[in-house]
């Protein structure tokens, strides 16, 4: 048996908490570890997970990682944030006290909070804000989990997973539909995070995790209950809170089950040869592309197949307590197109010739929603000084097409280009009523373009188009030993 304390000089100690890298690079060695075992042996429980939990170097780096999110600054229940803690509190006594909580099994979640935001359509999102210190065990726990159940993950899921995107889904579906997958089944899950059965996850998660105290505390997570923004308790009977640390990994361990499922079917289609001949003999061959809960099948079939794998996806997904949004699911031939992670994908001529072939570009709606930020960061206040408008802007601009880069978006980003020149101008226009054109011109559009104080507005027209390499499973995981590469 491998011996943790071997190198691990702090476990069970008291000594003072590591700093963020010396953390990181200990936690990197127990997950290297976990992940190997796990994958060496398909059917492994691991039944002493406990100690691992309140590990300072992995209470340290869940409190590093809670401390650089973007939602550090967001509040639980309790009214304390992240600076509090480190200012007020102090990251040692923080962290030491937790320790010891989790040690003594005294620790208990406590409800989060609820934040209700807009979604496309007038409907609204339920988050639920933990307190900074359930993120932190939340974040630790796991820290500890996730390199076990990504041993037994499956190649078509994408969402949430370290080394995995958006745009490797994308292109897979662009590699299969480019070759005869041409039916599509577009599932959406009705809630997912809201719905999503506490007793079939945890009975997922028995299958590998034989140690009781970490399973007692991801159900006490679950049931940890919400404040309502009206001030009302509930109870969490189903559903994992979206926004919480934890809530990804649970949703890939309860909707695994549809992955398992295709995946199987996929194998018993056999190799490429074995595919060509069940299609001669009139049997449909399909795969699925999950990214979190947003799933497609692509079917090389008919329509009739197609709609026989949506039924047969909504029986697997029944068991986990989960259902497809009849509005929502859609089966459509890739000659109509389909919107899928803000991309449309959809097969038409290509221009000047009769060729046709496959293409992906950025969807209206991910065009709108763009738009819509643009137009609010340049409706506020006037009291700015452009360069501070065009740090706020620049990089709006540039994560979306840096996301985008990857499809047939060039004259997509030529038109979002005009768009944001026009906006900025016409935010100079009202902040300096009483200025001519010319004088404005001379300020600040030097050749014509926003600049001020070396910052330049970001021009999305510029982006090189670049084509995303298919990688199929030659996703390597970021656990995988040298050994695990070869094989």
């Amino acid at each position: 048996m491998w011996n943790w304390n071997a190198w691990r000089s702090t476990v069970n100690t008291d000594a003072p908490f590591p700093d963020a890298d010396e953390a990181w690079w200990r936690v990197q060695k127990i997950q290297t570890k976990l992940h190997q075992w796990a994958t060496d042996d398909p059917d492994r429980r691991f039944d002493d997970l406990w100690n691992l939990v309140y590990d300072p170097d992995v209470l340290a780096d869940a409190w590093h990682r809670v401390r650089s999110n973007r939602g550090a600054r967001s509040a639980g229940v309790d009214g304390e944030t992240v600076f509090y803690v480190s200012v007020i509190r102090g990251e040692q006594a923080f962290l030491s006290e937790l320790r010891d909580d989790l040690k003594a099994r005294r620790f208990q979640p406590i409800p989060v909070r609820e934040v209700m935001i807009p979604k496309p359509g007038g409907k609204r999102r339920r988050l639920g804000i933990a307190t900074v210190r359930d993120r932190v065990v939340q974040a630790a726990l796991k820290t500890v989990l996730e390199p076990i159940f990504e041993a037994d993950f499956h190649p078509c899921s994408y969402g949430f997973r370290p080394g995995r995107r958006a745009q490797d889904a994308i292109a897979e579906i662009h590699f299969f539909t480019s070759r005869s997958y041409e039916w599509i089944v577009e599932g959406d899950i009705k809630a997912c995070f809201d719905e999503i059965s506490h007793s079939a996850l945890l009975d997922r998660m028995r299958h590998r995790v034989g140690d009781k105290r970490v399973l007692g505390l991801v159900k006490a997570f679950l049931k940890s209950g919400i404040l309502g923004e009206d001030g009302e308790l509930r109870e969490s009977s189903a559903g994992a809170p979206q926004g919480g640390i934890l809530s990804p990994l649970l949703s890939n361990i309860a909707l695994s089950v549809l992955d398992e499922h295709f995946a199987e079917a996929w194998k018993s289609m056999g190799t490429s040869h074995a595919r060509v001949q069940r299609r001669r003999k009139g049997l449909a061959n399909y795969r699925l592309v999950r990214f979190a809960d947003d799933w497609v099948v692509m079917v090389a079939g008919n329509q009739a197949d197609a709609e026989r794998l949506c039924e047969e996806a909504a029986g697997v997904l029944l068991p986990m307590g989960l259902r497809l949004s009849e509005e929502k699911t859609a089966i459509v031939h890739i000659d109509q197109g389909f919107n899928f992670l803000g991309m449309r994908i959809q097969r038409h001529r290509q221009r000047g010739s009769s060729r046709r072939f496959v293409y992906t570009y950025p969807s209206r709606a991910a065009l709108m929603a763009v738009k819509a930020k643009v137009r609010s960061i340049t409706r506020k206040s006037m009291n700015q000084s452009l360069s501070v408008l065009l740090h706020r802007l620049n990089p709006v601009l540039r994560g979306w097409a840096n996301y985008h880069r990857h499809g047939a978006s060039a004259k997509t980003f030529a038109y979002l280009s005009a768009f944001a020149w026009r906006r900025v101008w016409c935010w100079l226009c009202h902040k300096h009523a009483k200025t001519g054109m010319r004088e404005l011109q001379r300020r600040y559009l030097r050749r014509w373009w926003p600049e001020q104080d070396g910052v330049v507005l970001f021009n999305p027209a510029k982006v090189a188009i670049t084509r995303y390499r298919y990688r199929s499973a030659g996703i390597p995981s970021p656990w995988a030993t040298q050994d695990q590469d070869a094989a």
